[in-house]
């Protein structure tokens, strides 16, 4: 199989163009312009920016205010002096940073963000600096998947991606001299230290020290997953690469820096562009024989030390509940607990420097330990459960062609990896009953008794389906070392590494019978599969680690065995298993949405797993006439046509461009004090500035010039002909601006060409029926969703009502509460309206009586309501308005049905 790429999601798009805005105006760079960077006369074809950071600014507040994203008062600059080959020189680069949701294709948008920046602006040189090996694996893959995709789309463009080798040292030299375009990809760690081989000089380069090669080309950053680059040994290694700038990409940014365009967890959601996350909850209840310690966090100020633990205590009706306290050294437990269980448990010592609280009966625990909780048997149900939801979830996507994955997180590696003379050995369990490669002897057991009823797993062994991935493992005293390498020391190490990180398109084929995956913190960042449909974490103690880069791992849309994205909710649905309670996992997801985006970017609560229900469908043969009639009207599929009036458009574009504001080029200077402190010369910078502007420009303007650079920088999904453009560059008022700076004009032009032809775009479609339809047997016979999001209903063709938030609740419990409403239905994901900014799914469909004033009913009226917060089209998102727009123009104009937008059903018919 090979992965199939859509190259016109409006969400990606619209990343691209923001990062390319930020250097509107920026001189295009051409392959003879060789520059000889920080007096290193390497003959490196280096990315240089003509641009000021106060043109930055200017351009980044326009970008954020586009994307309604609050204007930064100033620049994010890192500065730091470094050694460079002319001595100890002060770098000053910006930072830009991009946020999107995990599985909407970060990787993706910025090595396409990269090429677009060499379209626009001629940059050639960019690093893509990854904070660990799993992160790096998923780059390479992703940068070898795309690039038949990628170069033709960029008119075959000559681009090469090499990953750093130290052992290939020669590399460097091509990345700097190469005329074509260059991503290289490093880990943090192959340069954030003194000793690294980066950092010395060798013969191997003719004496010369490679990072002093890479800071004359003055390459783009690309970071992915920066906020694991926040130290400031890792800060300072950023800017030993003397960047041009950095662009910053993660969903979980710990410092946003100038952020440039954010797709929140809830517009991801809304889009339908990730699964819909479902939990699990594995926890023992009501185990109250023995004492039950769990420390929590340990504090520290001037005056004390306290820890925070929680305990069972007995409350004063007699029941036995969870509660956290604070206990100082000398205390008792017991006092907290009101049980006598508690009586040895006396705090000795609490270690804020080794996180651990000593009790006076020696039982020493470190913060998110536990004692007292019954770890095997609570492994046990997690490994039954997750693998029964696999082998369910299995059966009902294999007709669709997608074959599901599950991933188990472990946080002790001798957990699941032993000798097999270890495993079973009852002498080597510890304390808390677990012993080396529990987990995989519960794993197997489970998987021998679970796979009997389901076919398809019935001939395969434990062995086959399952694999792990644990960076490498050394034996060390006869204990599994996890040591960080890219290959195992077996073949069987090996061969799951190859699968898990570098095969995903066979790990995808029914041919392929792995289909459980273990590992640790290793694949908590950066990597992640489409078709990982069960997270189940096996953590001794409730896991610390961020929840949404738990479930990052699996939010992707599956994909089928042809390589094809397949949406619908159905399909797209990912199980956690966890450890602690429904509530808490829920709380803590929600809360680090809500502190990265706000209550309103939040994506709704996870459902509850263990708290499932169905909506069952009325039979086809006994659907109400009125859905009967609703259908037949709104079932009509179409296609559109765009009409733009060529001349409407010219007379809108040329009005705006003689509004533009073009600044003519000009000469920078930077200023820098240099002393002879230390053994090397050092320069600060203290002074930069404009001296001059450059107006020798020739009077008659190359007018083939100026209408490649335009076409050069007019994005998908707008192309107007070469006739156009020089209509519109021959009608202007303020060519001289134009001619003083062509590249500015052109950037800018270009902006204001996509947006206004948009706007035409859509004011000029027109739908029709193309003689096809959605068949009423596409209405599934059952829906899947939470007991929290069901509504009962006596108005519709299900039983209940599957809502997805809080806006859908109030707009189903409205029509419930009205007489007048006979019959509604929440359209399904697959009900959609194609558009030329992507796929409209519409909310609602409706059977309602037209009421006289004496309340009589009159002729029935058949509509579809799209619900929203607001109707106020300035308040939605602008593809979001442009959807709608369509999707009226389809129902009123082609299917003559009744479409309006509102906020409540009040606000009906």
């Amino acid at each position: 199989m090979r992965f199939q790429f859509d190259g016109n999601q409006p969400y990606q798009l619209r990343a691209i163009e923001s990062v390319s805005a930020i250097l509107q105006g920026q001189e295009r760079l051409t392959p003879d312009l060789r520059t000889f960077a920080l007096g290193d006369l390497t003959g490196a074809l280096a990315n240089r920016l003509s641009l000021t950071e106060g043109d930055l600014l200017a351009n980044l507040r326009q970008v954020q205010e586009q994307n309604g994203i609050k204007p930064d008062e100033k620049l994010e600059l890192i500065e730091e002096e470094i050694a460079t080959a002319a001595g100890i020189r002060p770098v000053r680069f910006p930072n830009f940073s991009i946020e999107m949701e995990t599985g909407t294709g970060k990787t993706y948008v910025y090595v396409r963000t990269a090429l677009e920046l060499h379209r626009r602006y001629g940059l050639r040189k960019f690093i893509v600096v990854v904070p660990s090996i799993p992160v790096r694996e998923g780059v390479l893959k992703t940068l070898k998947i795309t690039q038949e995709h990628l170069r033709g789309l960029y008119d075959n463009v000559a681009y090469r991606f090499t990953v750093y080798d130290s052992k290939n040292i020669g590399r460097v030299r091509q990345f700097v001299q190469s005329d074509c375009v260059e991503i290289l990809v490093m880990t943090i760690d192959s340069f954030s230290k003194d000793d690294n081989v980066i950092r010395q000089t060798t013969d191997r380069l003719q004496g010369a020290t490679p990072i002093h090669l890479i800071q004359s080309a003055r390459p783009v950053l690309v970071l992915d997953e920066p906020q694991n680059m926040e130290s400031e040994g890792r800060i300072r290694a950023l800017a030993y690469l003397n960047p041009l700038f950095a662009l910053r990409y993660s969903a979980t940014h710990r410092n946003p820096y100038n952020l440039v365009y954010r797709l929140t967890p809830l517009e991801a959601y809304r889009q339908g562009l990730v699964k819909r996350i479902e939990v699990a909850s594995v926890v023992t209840e009501n185990d109250f024989n023995q004492a039950y310690v769990h420390v929590e966090e340990i504090r520290s100020d001037k005056k004390s030390v306290q820890a925070k633990i929680a305990l069972h205590r007995r409350g004063a009706d007699g029941r036995i509940k969870e509660k956290s306290f604070l206990f100082k050294p000398g205390e008792s437990l017991a006092t907290k607990a009101q049980r006598p269980e508690y009586e040895t448990f006396i705090v000795d010592e609490v270690s804020v420097s080794e996180q651990v609280v000593h009790f006076r009966n020696g039982i020493s625990l470190p913060v998110g330990r536990s004692q007292g909780a019954d770890q095997v048997a609570l492994f046990r149900e997690q490994i039954r459960y997750t693998i029964e939801e696999h082998f369910r979830k299995q059966k009902r996507l294999r007709d669709s062609g997608i074959k599901v994955l599950s991933l188990f997180f472990i946080d002790r590696v001798e957990n699941y990896a032993s000798d097999s003379q270890t495993a079973s050995s009852a002498a080597t369990a510890r304390k808390d009953g677990l012993y080396p490669g529990v987990i995989r002897k519960l794993f197997d057991e489970a998987f021998d008794q679970l796979k009997t009823r389901y076919p398809e797993f019935a001939e395969r062994s434990a062995g086959d389906v399952q694999a792990a991935y644990f960076a490498q493992r050394s034996r060390k005293g006869g204990v599994s070392v996890v040591v960080d390498s890219t290959t195992g020391q077996s073949a069987e190490d090996r061969a799951a590494y190859n699968l898990i990180m570098r095969d995903k398109e066979k790990l995808l084929s029914f041919d392929e019978p792995v289909a459980f995956i273990f590992s640790h913190s290793a694949l908590r960042e950066g990597w992640d599969n489409p078709n990982v449909c069960q997270i189940c974490t096996l953590n001794q103690s409730v896991s610390e680690v961020k929840k949404r880069q738990e479930v990052g791992r699996g939010m992707r849309l599956v994909v089928d065995t042809s390589g094809v994205r397949v949406a619908g909710e159905r399909m797209n649905v990912l199980t956690v298993v966890a450890n602690e309670s429904y509530e808490r996992f829920v709380a803590t997801l929600q809360a680090e949405m809500e502190d990265a985006f706000g209550t309103e970017g939040a994506a709704p609560k996870p459902t509850n797993a263990r708290a499932k229900a169905i909506a069952k469908r009325t039979p086809l043969e006994d659907l109400p006439e009125e859905f009967k009639n609703l259908w037949e009207r709104i079932r009509q599929r179409t296609r559109y046509h765009v009409t733009i009036q060529t001349d409407a458009l010219v007379a809108d574009v040329i009005g705006a461009l003689n509004g533009l504001a073009i600044d003519p080029p000009r000469i920078v200077a930077e200023k820098a004090v240099v002393d002879g402190e230390g053994e090397r010369l050092r320069a600060k910078l203290v002074g930069q500035g404009v001296l001059a502007q450059i107006a020798d420009r020739p009077a008659v303007p190359n007018l083939v010039t100026m209408l490649d650079d335009m076409l050069s920088h007019i994005s998908p999904p707008i192309r107007l002909t070469r006739r156009t453009l020089a209509r519109i560059l021959t009608s202007l008022d303020n060519m001289g601006a134009a001619i003083r700076n062509p590249q500015e004009f052109a950037s800018k032009a270009a902006r204001v060409i996509r947006e206004r032809a948009v706007h035409h775009l859509i004011d000029g479609i027109r739908y029709e029926k193309d003689g096809t339809w959605y068949e009423m047997s596409e209405w599934s016979e059952e829906q899947e969703g939470g007991k929290d999001r069901m509504i009962e209903v006596d108005k519709s063709i299900y039983d209940h009502i599957v809502v997805q938030s809080e806006t859908e609740k109030r707009f189903a419990e409205g029509l419930l509460a009205r007489n007048d409403v006979r019959l509604f239905v929440k359209l399904p994901s697959w009900f959609k309206v194609a558009t030329p900014v992507g796929n409209y799914n519409p909310d609602w469909a409706l059977v309602m009586e037209e009421l006289d004033a004496h309340g009589d009913a009159g002729p029935l009226l058949y509509l579809v309501r799209e619900t929203k917060g607001t109707t106020t089209a300035d308040a939605l998102r602008g593809t979001e308005t442009q959807k709608i727009r369509c999707g009226e123009r389809h129902f009123v104009g082609a299917l003559d049905v009744d479409f309006r937008v509102v906020t409540s059903a009040a606000e009906l018919p």
